[in-house]
């Protein structure tokens, strides 16, 4: 990451709030700009977390948020610093961390982010945050503390890709995997990031290189099984189509099937497990247990602790042993 930022340090602008720091703040809460980033976020991060402000001065909820940051850097005593920049006059770092919208705040540790969110946050969402990046640095040392933060940077990585910011998820990951090229969850969380993106060819292509290390982690077979249903669902066709030939046999079970596909590669996970529940209480052993295998399959892809996996089971689980 380091080698992504370079040159020398520049004189610092005046931003509103930086200045009124005062001398026992001036050190906690600079400006900061393209040439200075290097030393001013990357080489100070090195000791305490380095929380970045990316505003303008045109930007209302900037306005809002600049003052709770400034607050609680101060209030952390020395234990966290803050560098603001100005996007309109500093647009080459907004441009590689991509962002986005403003205002954005990333949090740098270690010489690499780690954490961060956007928009004008209320203070006590802005509160957990710092506190997350206290608890990492003087909670927990060493490999102990790189573990916390890379886990908080997964943690931000898959809010992205759910939310459908393939591109944010599809950076961070890859940030992971710099620092640490095993990492089991950043790896299937590219892979997934390529099969939101419906790149199925590099996704199997990554599945197929996968490193020794991480081949049989659960993350990884939870990525293949996604795959699979991807690839699948592409061959099952339309909604629509599949819906009105349902609607004249109800007992077409192949067509339910092709239909719970669909569903899935239009994200709409709950309809497609109730399509495949529907299959397993109409005939439990159709095609030797196409459906209820479809439904492990699901459930594998989605994870054992996702609320549809849970239901899921349970629903299947009353009807096969009913």
């Amino acid at each position: 990451m380091k080698s992504m930022f370079s040159g020398p340090s520049a004189p610092r602008q005046a931003t509103p709030g930086a200045a009124a720091a005062g001398p026992a703040g001036a050190d906690l809460i600079k400006d900061g700009s393209d040439r200075s980033f290097a030393v001013d976020v990357l080489d100070a991060s090195r000791t305490v977390p380095v929380i970045v402000d990316f505003w303008a001065p045109w930007c209302g909820p900037c306005k809002q948020l600049g003052p709770i940051l400034e607050k609680l850097v101060k209030a952390a005593k020395g234990k966290l610093r803050l560098v603001k920049i100005d996007t309109d006059r500093n647009q080459a770092i907004a441009a590689q961390l991509r962002v986005q919208s403003i205002p954005a705040v990333y949090a740098f540790y270690q010489g690499r982010p780690v954490d961060g969110f956007a928009g004008a946050l209320p203070e006590s969402q802005v509160k957990q945050f710092v506190d997350r990046l206290l608890k990492a640095a003087a909670g927990a040392g060493g490999a102990e503390a790189d573990d916390l933060m890379l886990d908080e940077a997964v943690a931000q990585a898959k809010d992205a890709l759910e939310a459908g910011d393939v591109a944010t998820a599809s950076s961070i990951y890859g940030e992971i995997l710099q620092v640490e090229p095993t990492h089991a969850a950043a790896y299937a969380g590219l892979i997934r990031c390529l099969i939101q993106a419906k790149d199925y060819r590099r996704a199997r292509q990554m599945l197929d290189q996968t490193p020794d290390a991480i081949a049989k982690d659960k993350e990884l077979a939870a990525a293949r099984s996604a795959l699979e249903l991807a690839e699948q669902s592409e061959a099952s066709g339309s909604v629509a189509e599949l819906l009105e030939r349902l609607a004249h046999d109800k007992n077409d079970h192949q067509t339910r099937f092709d239909l719970a596909m669909a569903l899935y590669a239009a994200a709409k996970r709950e309809a497609a497990v109730d399509e495949l529940i529907e299959i397993v209480r109409r005939d439990r052993t159709w095609e030797d247990d196409k459906a209820r295998k479809q439904l492990v399959k699901l459930f594998e892809a989605f994870g054992p602790t996702d609320k549809l996996t849970i239901a899921g089971r349970r629903r299947l689980s009353s009807i096969l042993f009913s």
